[in-house]
Protein backbone atom coordinates (compact mmCIF):
# COMPACT_ATOMS: atom_id res chain seq x y z
CA UNK A 1 0.00 0.00 0.00
CA UNK A 2 2.99 2.36 0.78
CA UNK A 3 4.15 1.44 -2.77
CA UNK A 4 0.99 2.43 -4.15
CA UNK A 5 0.77 5.94 -2.01
CA UNK A 6 4.18 6.79 -2.99
CA UNK A 7 3.65 5.87 -7.21
CA UNK A 8 0.42 8.17 -6.88
CA UNK A 9 2.83 11.06 -5.22
CA UNK A 10 4.69 10.68 -8.14
CA UNK A 11 2.08 10.98 -10.67
CA UNK A 12 0.44 13.92 -8.95
CA UNK A 13 3.65 15.74 -8.13
CA UNK A 14 4.20 14.56 -12.29
CA UNK A 15 1.09 16.42 -13.41
CA UNK A 16 1.12 19.22 -11.07
CA UNK A 17 4.86 19.87 -12.94
CA UNK A 18 3.70 19.82 -16.05
CA UNK A 19 0.81 21.86 -15.57
CA UNK A 20 2.92 24.50 -13.72
CA UNK A 21 5.07 24.78 -16.61
CA UNK A 22 2.01 24.96 -19.32
CA UNK A 23 0.60 27.38 -17.17
CA UNK A 24 4.20 29.60 -17.35
CA UNK A 25 4.32 28.99 -20.84
CA UNK A 26 1.12 30.30 -21.09
CA UNK A 27 0.90 33.34 -19.28
CA UNK A 28 4.45 34.28 -20.80
CA UNK A 29 3.02 33.92 -24.32
CA UNK A 30 0.51 36.07 -23.08
CA UNK A 31 2.44 38.66 -21.66
CA UNK A 32 4.27 38.71 -25.02
CA UNK A 33 1.28 39.47 -26.96
CA UNK A 34 0.63 42.32 -25.04
CA UNK A 35 3.92 43.81 -25.16
CA UNK A 36 3.46 43.54 -29.29
CA UNK A 37 0.06 45.29 -28.61
CA UNK A 38 1.51 48.04 -26.83
CA UNK A 39 4.18 48.29 -29.31
CA UNK A 40 1.63 48.84 -32.01
CA UNK A 41 -0.46 51.23 -30.00
CA UNK A 42 3.21 53.48 -29.89
CA UNK A 43 3.96 52.99 -33.03
CA UNK A 44 0.45 54.18 -33.82
CA UNK A 45 0.89 57.41 -31.86
CA UNK A 46 3.82 58.13 -33.74
CA UNK A 47 1.86 57.74 -37.18
CA UNK A 48 -1.14 59.62 -35.30
CA UNK A 49 1.87 62.91 -34.26
CA UNK A 50 3.30 62.44 -38.12
CA UNK A 51 -0.41 62.74 -39.25
CA UNK A 52 -1.27 65.97 -36.54
CA UNK A 53 2.39 68.01 -37.74
CA UNK A 54 0.53 67.92 -41.41
CA UNK A 55 -2.57 68.49 -40.30
CA UNK A 56 -1.50 71.55 -38.75
CA UNK A 57 1.19 72.54 -41.63
CA UNK A 58 -1.70 72.10 -44.31
CA UNK A 59 -3.72 75.22 -43.65
CA UNK A 60 -0.33 77.82 -43.82
CA UNK A 61 0.43 76.18 -47.09
CA UNK A 62 -2.99 76.33 -48.33
CA UNK A 63 -3.24 80.10 -46.87
CA UNK A 64 -0.01 81.23 -48.80
CA UNK A 65 -1.07 79.43 -52.49
CA UNK A 66 -4.66 81.35 -52.42
CA UNK A 67 -2.84 84.45 -52.20
CA UNK A 68 -1.58 83.75 -55.89
CA UNK A 69 -3.64 81.31 -57.55
CA UNK A 70 -7.49 82.24 -55.76
CA UNK A 71 -9.27 81.11 -58.72
CA UNK A 72 -8.86 77.13 -57.87
CA UNK A 73 -11.65 76.97 -55.15
CA UNK A 74 -12.39 73.23 -55.47
CA UNK A 75 -8.84 72.64 -54.43
CA UNK A 76 -9.21 74.35 -51.68
CA UNK A 77 -12.53 72.87 -50.43
CA UNK A 78 -11.12 69.07 -51.41
CA UNK A 79 -8.30 70.32 -48.79
CA UNK A 80 -10.91 72.45 -46.18
CA UNK A 81 -12.85 68.60 -46.77
CA UNK A 82 -10.08 66.05 -46.39
CA UNK A 83 -8.72 68.09 -43.20
CA UNK A 84 -12.32 68.53 -41.66
CA UNK A 85 -12.58 64.51 -42.19
CA UNK A 86 -9.36 64.30 -40.41
CA UNK A 87 -10.11 66.59 -37.37
CA UNK A 88 -13.74 63.97 -36.79
CA UNK A 89 -11.62 60.99 -36.92
CA UNK A 90 -11.63 58.67 -34.11
CA UNK A 91 -10.82 55.05 -34.81
CA UNK A 92 -7.15 54.39 -37.10
CA UNK A 93 -9.11 53.21 -39.69
CA UNK A 94 -11.38 56.24 -40.03
CA UNK A 95 -7.87 58.23 -39.42
CA UNK A 96 -6.49 56.11 -42.55
CA UNK A 97 -9.12 56.83 -44.66
CA UNK A 98 -9.06 60.88 -44.07
CA UNK A 99 -5.17 60.55 -44.69
CA UNK A 100 -5.69 59.30 -47.95
CA UNK A 101 -8.29 61.70 -48.90
CA UNK A 102 -5.81 64.54 -47.38
CA UNK A 103 -3.03 62.87 -49.95
CA UNK A 104 -5.18 62.97 -53.11
CA UNK A 105 -6.06 66.69 -52.01
CA UNK A 106 -2.40 67.36 -51.16
CA UNK A 107 -1.31 66.01 -54.94
CA UNK A 108 -4.10 68.06 -56.80
CA UNK A 109 -2.70 71.57 -54.68
CA UNK A 110 0.28 70.56 -56.08
CA UNK A 111 -0.77 70.04 -59.65
CA UNK A 112 -1.99 73.99 -59.14
CA UNK A 113 1.56 74.55 -57.58
CA UNK A 114 3.06 73.59 -60.85
CA UNK A 115 0.37 76.04 -62.65
CA UNK A 116 1.99 79.25 -61.12
CA UNK A 117 5.81 79.45 -61.63
CA UNK A 118 6.18 82.77 -59.59
CA UNK A 119 4.34 80.57 -56.39
CA UNK A 120 7.30 78.82 -56.63
CA UNK A 121 9.56 80.73 -56.11
CA UNK A 122 7.90 82.41 -53.22
CA UNK A 123 9.83 81.94 -49.71
CA UNK A 124 7.08 81.51 -47.57
CA UNK A 125 6.07 78.72 -49.92
CA UNK A 126 9.44 76.95 -50.53
CA UNK A 127 9.89 76.49 -46.64
CA UNK A 128 6.42 74.77 -46.19
CA UNK A 129 6.94 72.97 -48.97
CA UNK A 130 10.00 71.90 -47.31
CA UNK A 131 8.23 71.17 -44.26
CA UNK A 132 5.38 69.04 -46.05
CA UNK A 133 8.55 66.60 -47.68
CA UNK A 134 9.97 66.38 -44.36
CA UNK A 135 6.51 65.65 -42.81
CA UNK A 136 5.54 63.63 -45.67
CA UNK A 137 8.92 61.42 -45.22
CA UNK A 138 8.41 61.15 -41.32
CA UNK A 139 4.98 59.65 -42.07
CA UNK A 140 6.22 57.52 -44.87
CA UNK A 141 8.48 56.05 -42.10
CA UNK A 142 6.26 55.87 -39.14
CA UNK A 143 3.60 54.26 -40.93
CA UNK A 144 6.26 51.48 -42.61
CA UNK A 145 7.10 50.96 -38.53
CA UNK A 146 3.34 50.86 -37.99
CA UNK A 147 3.34 47.88 -40.24
CA UNK A 148 6.33 46.15 -39.29
CA UNK A 149 4.72 45.82 -35.72
CA UNK A 150 0.97 44.93 -37.19
CA UNK A 151 2.95 41.96 -39.18
CA UNK A 152 4.79 40.54 -36.15
CA UNK A 153 2.22 40.83 -34.18
CA UNK A 154 -0.12 39.62 -36.83
CA UNK A 155 2.06 36.58 -37.35
CA UNK A 156 2.41 35.45 -33.37
CA UNK A 157 -1.37 35.06 -32.99
CA UNK A 158 -1.41 33.23 -36.08
CA UNK A 159 1.34 30.42 -35.50
CA UNK A 160 0.62 27.40 -33.09
CA UNK A 161 1.22 27.30 -30.74
CA UNK A 162 0.72 30.66 -29.69
CA UNK A 163 -2.52 31.01 -31.94
CA UNK A 164 -3.95 28.95 -29.09
CA UNK A 165 -3.12 31.40 -26.29
CA UNK A 166 -3.56 34.31 -28.69
CA UNK A 167 -7.76 32.99 -29.52
CA UNK A 168 -7.93 31.97 -26.08
CA UNK A 169 -6.62 35.45 -24.56
CA UNK A 170 -8.92 37.55 -26.91
CA UNK A 171 -6.06 38.56 -29.36
CA UNK A 172 -7.50 39.16 -32.73
CA UNK A 173 -5.40 40.25 -36.10
CA UNK A 174 -4.64 44.34 -36.37
CA UNK A 175 -5.11 46.18 -39.88
CA UNK A 176 -2.37 47.46 -41.53
CA UNK A 177 -2.70 51.02 -42.52
CA UNK A 178 -3.35 51.17 -46.53
CA UNK A 179 -3.14 53.92 -48.29
CA UNK A 180 -6.76 55.20 -50.17
CA UNK A 181 -6.80 53.73 -53.75
CA UNK A 182 -6.98 57.24 -54.83
CA UNK A 183 -3.63 58.12 -53.63
CA UNK A 184 -2.12 55.34 -55.63
CA UNK A 185 -2.38 57.45 -59.08
CA UNK A 186 0.48 60.52 -59.75
CA UNK A 187 -1.22 63.55 -59.99
CA UNK A 188 -1.59 64.78 -63.52
CA UNK A 189 0.70 67.68 -64.05
CA UNK A 190 -0.06 70.18 -67.52
CA UNK A 191 1.31 73.15 -68.57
Amino acid sequence: MNFFKQKSNIILVSVLGVLLVIMMWFFSVRNNLIIMEEGISGTWAQVENQLQRRYDLIPNLVNTVKGVASHEKDVFSAIANARSKMGSAQTPSQKIQASGMMESALSRLLMVVERYPNLKANQSFNRLMDELAGTENRLSVERRRFNEAIKQFNQSIRLFPKSIVASFAGFEKKDYFKIDESARKAPNVKF
